[in-house]
């Protein structure tokens, strides 16, 4: 697609930024990635320290629960440092806000909130990575639609998020499809807003999670929703932490130590489905136990690359997507890696789980 063909009527650049970051973000892009180092200053080429001191902390993100629920069940929570806060947030645009403010140290996102950050001028760096194979979104229709497939967006008003992997979906979907961004008409929201705007009839596509979809099926599937199953995936689950935390050489030996145990805790999840799907579903996402059990047949088997050569080229290819709509700037994807941290992950899991 080509830059002219991203130029859609009432596609507004600054709307989207001041929708994603809201006003006091916005008037900050240039802001510096972190506060100063409050342990000893590590440098970006320097080795990782082996141990962690007494008495560092991170602020954690934990959207629902997740990762501290999963690090409970698998009886990983006695970490060598301590939780100052379990964050409960999880879109892009809010953890890079979180970033901002110094209140969040280590987030789990796609691959989109990075490219977002760089391109907001905010230094931040991948230091985990989980591929998934299969579809973790699915496009849902408004009520009362008679959209059938992919082909059938055109001229029709789409949720999208530019800075949230839904967005990322979408764009490759529409490229895989043929249609420019000419052809449909993106309406500017965060993935919070995705079910309401459904809903409403305010968008007439929006991609949802997995875990989204029983519930609003549920609701109006005998109005005329429905979902739309493609083979669009989003390649890349990873954590990132601001380069500011990083120079902290305490922090940084924190998240060295938590990267294995979240990788073990999410291998756990997999292998105790069951369990899974009543400590959390059920009991905590207010999720019939068939729905959870729908979910989890769809979800994906964890896998930590010993490699991180495959994510980068994803991720390339996601920044240059986003450069052809205009959406952001192209530049080289692989000095949001931070390699300091590659196959730490990949070393905690059984073989079955790297490839």
């Amino acid at each position: 697609m080509s830059r002219s063909a991203s130029a859609a009527p009432g596609l507004n650049r600054r709307l989207f930024l001041n929708s994603l970051l809201g006003t006091a973000a916005a008037a900050g892009l240039s802001a510096c990635a972190g506060k100063a180092a409050a342990g000893p200053t590590l440098a970006a080429n320097a080795s990782l320290p082996s141990a962690v001191p007494t008495g560092t902390s991170l602020k954690i993100a934990s959207y629902q629960g997740v990762e501290q629920l999963q690090l409970k069940l698998a009886g990983l929570d006695k970490l060598p440092f301590t939780v100052s806060s379990w964050v409960n947030i999880g879109a892009g645009p809010d953890v890079i806000n979180a970033f901002r403010s110094h209140s969040l140290d280590l987030a789990n996102n796609a691959g989109i909130p990075p490219i977002q950050a760089h391109y907001q001028g905010y230094d931040a760096k991948i230091v985990a990575i989980n591929i998934t194979r299969k579809p973790t979104y699915v496009f849902a229709t408004a009520p009362h639609s008679d959209i059938q497939d992919v082909s059938g967006f055109k001229g029709k008003k789409l949720a999208f998020s530019q800075g949230q992997a839904q967005g990322v979906v979408l764009l490759r979907a529409l490229k895989k499809a043929g249609l420019a961004y000419s052809d449909v008409k993106l309406v500017p929201l965060t993935s919070n807003q995705f079910l309401t705007a459904l809903q409403a009839g305010q968008v007439d596509i929006a991609p949802l999670a997995l875990q989204q979809v029983p519930s609003y099926l549920d609701k109006y599937g005998t109005k005329g929703a429905r979902t739309l199953t493609t083979d669009v995936i989003d390649l890349l689950s990873l954590l990132w932490a601001p380069s500011g935390v990083l120079a902290d050489a305490d922090k940084a030996a924190a998240i060295a130590a938590f990267i294995p145990r979240w990788a073990q805790g999410l291998v756990w999840a997999y292998e105790h489905p069951d369990d899974w799907n009543q400590k959390f579903f059920v009991d905590t996402q207010n999720i019939s136990l068939a729905q959870a059990q729908a979910i989890t047949k769809l979800s994906n088997k964890p896998l930590f690359p010993p490699s991180w050569d495959e994510a980068i080229a994803w991720e390339q290819e996601t920044a240059d997507l986003l450069a052809e709509g205009g959406f952001v700037k192209s530049f080289k994807v692989a000095s949001l890696f931070d390699r300091r941290f590659e196959g730490l992950a990949a070393k905690a899991v059984p073989a079955t789980y790297r490839s």
